[in-house]
C-alpha cells in the first residue's frame, strides 16, 4: 500500500471506518485512489506557477479522499477498471476542494490540513478565486465524461451553494433550528458524497437501480459523518477527533448536541445552565468553556445527538439493499457500522 493513498496520515482505509473482506477489493480501491493522486496534480497544474502552487496547496496537504473513496467503492458494483473512474474520482475532489478554499475565507480560518490556510498564506481574494479555478477544472474535466456527468456536477454545486447561503443566513422564523441544521448537512456535505457514489455506479457501468441506491446511500451516510464529526468534537479528545475539544463551542457553531441543549424545556439544573451559557453565543470564557463542555457530555442533549446519528447510519445501510450481498457492500456497510460506533 501507499501512504497517505485514500487515508488520513498514519492510518489505512480502516481509519475512516472501512472493513475489508476481500483482498482483491480493497487493492482495486487503493488502485483507483492512487491514480486520484497522480491526476489530481496534474490537473490543477497552470501556464502560471504562482496559481499552480496555490491550487496544489490542499491537494498536497492530503485528506481523507472521502468522496474519491466512494467512487472508487461505487465502481465496484460494475467494472472498477473503467477509464473514466479515476477522472470521475479526480471530478468530486476537485469540487470538494474548491469548497474549503472558499470554506476557509468565510470562516477566517488560519489552518487547514494541518498546514496554514490558503487565505492565510496569501489573501482572501487569492482564496476566492484558487476556489473558483478548482471549479472550473472540474468541470473541464467533466466535460469529458459527457453530458449527464456534468449535469450532475453543476446541480450538485447548486446544492452546495445552497446549503452554504441557507447556514450562512441561519433559520428562517419559525423554521424548526434542527431541521435548518440537517437540511445544510445535506446540502453541504450530503449532495457531493450521494454524486461521488452514484459516479463510481455509472462510470464503472452499474446497473441503474445499482447507482439510484449507492446515490442514495451516499446522501445518507455524508449526513451521518458529518454529524458524528460534530458529536467527537464534544465527546473526544484531541487525539481522536485531530482538533481541540470544543472547538464549536468556542466559535458558537450550532451543532447538533447543541441545538437539542438549546430547544430542551428538561427543567434539571443542569440542563438549564448549559441552556444559559450556550445561549449566549460563542463560549470563549475558559471557565464557562470547560463547564459548559463537561455538562455537554454528561446531556440528554448529546445522547439525542447520538441517536440521530445512528439513525441515519441505519438508514445508510437499508438504502443498500438493492445492491447485492458482496464485499463491495460489507464495506459500505462497516463505514455504517464505524459512524455508530465512534460516537458511542
Amino acid at each position: 500500500m501507499v501512504e497517505g493513498v485514500g487515508r488520513p496520515a498514519g492510518g489505512g482505509l480502516t481509519a475512516i471506518g472501512l472493513d475489508f473482506v476481500d483482498a482483491r477489493v480493497e487493492a482495486s480501491v487503493l488502485t483507483v485512489l492512487e491514480g486520484v493522486e497522480a491526476e489530481l496534480r496534474s490537473s490543477v497544474a497552470s501556464a502560471d506557477p504562482f496559481v499552480t502552487e496555490a491550487a496544489r496547496h490542499l491537494v498536497e496537504a492530503g485528506g481523507k479522499r472521502f468522496r474519491p473513496l466512494l467512487v472508487a467503492l461505487g465502481a465496484q458494483f460494475g467494472d472498477p477498471t473503467g477509464d473514466q473512474v479515476v477522472k470521475a474520482a479526480v471530478v468530486m475532489e476537485l469540487t470538494h476542494l474548491a469548497t474549503l478554499y472558499h470554506d476557509d475565507v468565510m470562516d477566517e480560518a488560519d489552518v487547514r490540513r494541518g498546514a496554514p490556510s490558503a487565505n492565510s498564506r496569501w489573501t482572501n481574494s487569492v482564496a476566492i478565486l484558487v476556489g473558483d479555478y478548482l471549479f472550473a477544472r472540474a468541470a473541464d474535466l467533466a466535460a469529458d465524461l459527457g453530458t449527464e456527468a456534468v449535469r450532475l456536477q453543476a446541480r450538485t454545486f447548486a446544492r452546495l451553494v445552497h446549503g452554504q447561503i441557507a447556514e450562512t443566513v441561519g433559520p428562517r422564523d419559525g423554521q424548526d433550528p434542527v431541521a435548518h441544521h440537517l437540511s445544510v448537512i445535506s446540502e453541504k456535505t450530503g449532495s457531493l458524497i450521494a454524486t461521488s457514489a452514484r459516479f463510481g455506479g455509472m462510470f464503472g457501468g452499474a446497473a441503474a437501480d445499482r447507482v439510484e441506491a449507492l446515490a442514495g446511500y451516499g446522501e445518507t451516510i455524508g449526513v451521518a459523518f458529518q454529524l458524528s464529526d460534530d458529536l467527537l468534537d464534544i465527546a473526544s479528545d484531541s487525539v481522536q477527533s485531530g482538533k481541540t475539544p470544543g472547538t464549536d463551542l468556542r466559535e458558537g457553531i450550532p451543532t447538533l448536541p447543541v441545538l437539542y441543549a438549546l430547544g430542551s424545556d428538561d427543567a434539571d439544573a443542569a440542563a438549564v445552565r448549559l441552556k444559559e451559557i450556550l445561549s449566549a453565543g460563542p463560549v470563549t470564557d475558559d471557565d464557562q468553556h470547560a463547564e459548559a463542555l463537561a455538562l455537554l457530555r454528561e446531556s440528554p442533549a448529546l445522547k439525542r445527538a447520538r441517536e440521530t446519528v445512528r439513525s441515519y447510519a441505519e438508514e445508510a445501510r437499508e438504502r443498500l439493499a438493492p445492491l447485492p450481498a458482496s464485499a463491495p457492500r460489507q464495506a459500505l456497510e462497516s463505514l455504517c457500522d464505524f459512524i455508530a460506533d465512534r460516537t458511542g
